[in-house]
């Protein structure tokens, strides 16, 4: 941790969040697609504006995507010395395949520097464009790629909680798993409060607040799901409130549950004040022979304070927290 003033002074918004006992799940945006870059540090603030040189493509290609009103994240990763290839940027792109899906579909590109515009409007665009990068293309569907956000720029709090749990991540479980996990230093996705926060691809699914104790069950999948709910933000392939669910429902199925093709709806809520919403979550099991649903409640329990962002004297906010009522498994 630094020790200028800034840090010193700094009161940091997932400190805040995580000692008054914020609940992290739903947090995790829906989203239908990821676009992922490789872009060398220090990122600013607003980095598809700010960052340069930016190829002018990829701009086009965002603010294409952008005013489509697309569900898509966009996030930068820095360069590994061990993953990456000089006068070349690496390219993540991830869609949502189906209506019913486990996880995200996975396209890798590693491209010459001065195809990144081209590849980016194919992606994004100009789909009758994308054979010509095939040669371009990596066979890394099998890879598991694991992004921890240290944007400090964005919030002080993503690089002092975030680095240390990249770096454990990077230096312990990447040699012993070299062949289908990497770990990656990424931009802000979201929830800086929920710091130390990753994404995990392509399943797709958000965590915050993480722990050093937690992160061998959280890459290894080997021990009891449920350590795992204090710091579940929720799965990217549903809507807030079925997010919210689907976290008891995992808890219930077990790890088997990632592999299930799932849906989630919404059937009916409180749309001014967020008090409550009906919930339907339809799944089918990984060899397709069983298909099911759960329906739910899901409902205001209270609220807590939290600072969305660190600071001297971060301003706190009131915010409503959830839980789940009358869960009922359809036959």
């Amino acid at each position: 941790m630094s020790t200028n003033k800034t840090h010193k002074n700094c009161r940091f918004c997932s400190e805040i969040s995580q000692a008054n006992g914020e609940d992290p799940i739903g947090s995790a945006l829906t989203l239908e697609q990821y676009f992922i870059i490789e872009a060398a540090q220090p990122w600013p603030d607003n980095i598809w504006m700010e960052l340069d040189p930016m190829p002018q493509g990829v701009l086009d290609a965002l603010n294409f995507a952008w005013e489509s009103s697309r569900k898509i994240r966009v996030i930068a990763i820095a360069p590994d010395k061990e993953y990456s290839n000089p006068g070349y940027t690496r390219v993540f792109y991830y869609r949502r395949p189906a209506k019913f899906f486990a996880q995200f579909e996975k396209y890798e590109f590693i491209v010459p520097h001065a195809l990144l515009g081209s590849l980016a409007l194919a992606l994004l665009k100009n789909s009758e464009e994308l054979p010509k990068f095939e040669q371009y293309r990596q066979q890394t569907s099998h890879i598991r790629e694991l992004l921890v956000c240290t944007h400090g720029n964005v919030d002080a709090a993503c690089s002092r909680f975030g680095y240390p749990i990249y770096q454990k991540l990077r230096s312990e479980y990447a040699t012993a798993n070299n062949s289908n996990l990497r770990f990656w230093r990424c931009s802000h996705f979201g929830g800086h409060q929920f710091a130390p926060t990753l994404v995990d691809l392509p399943q797709g699914q958000y965590w915050g607040h993480l722990k050093p104790e937690i992160l061998d069950l959280l890459v290894q999948r080997n021990g009891s799901v449920r350590e795992l709910y204090a710091y579940y933000r929720g799965w990217t392939g549903l809507p807030k409130f079925a997010q919210i669910a689907e976290r008891k429902i995992w808890m219930l199925e077990g790890w088997k549950w990632l592999e299930y093709h799932k849906s989630g709806q919404v059937l009916a809520s409180d749309e001014i004040s967020q008090e409550w919403a009906d919930v339907r979550i339809d799944f089918t099991t990984g060899d397709g022979k069983i298909s099911s649903a759960y329906q739910a409640r899901v409902e205001v329990k209270g609220s807590v304070m939290t600072a969305w962002n660190s600071g001297e004297q971060p301003t706190l906010e009131e915010v409503k927290q959830y839980q789940v009522r009358n869960l009922v498994k359809l036959a």
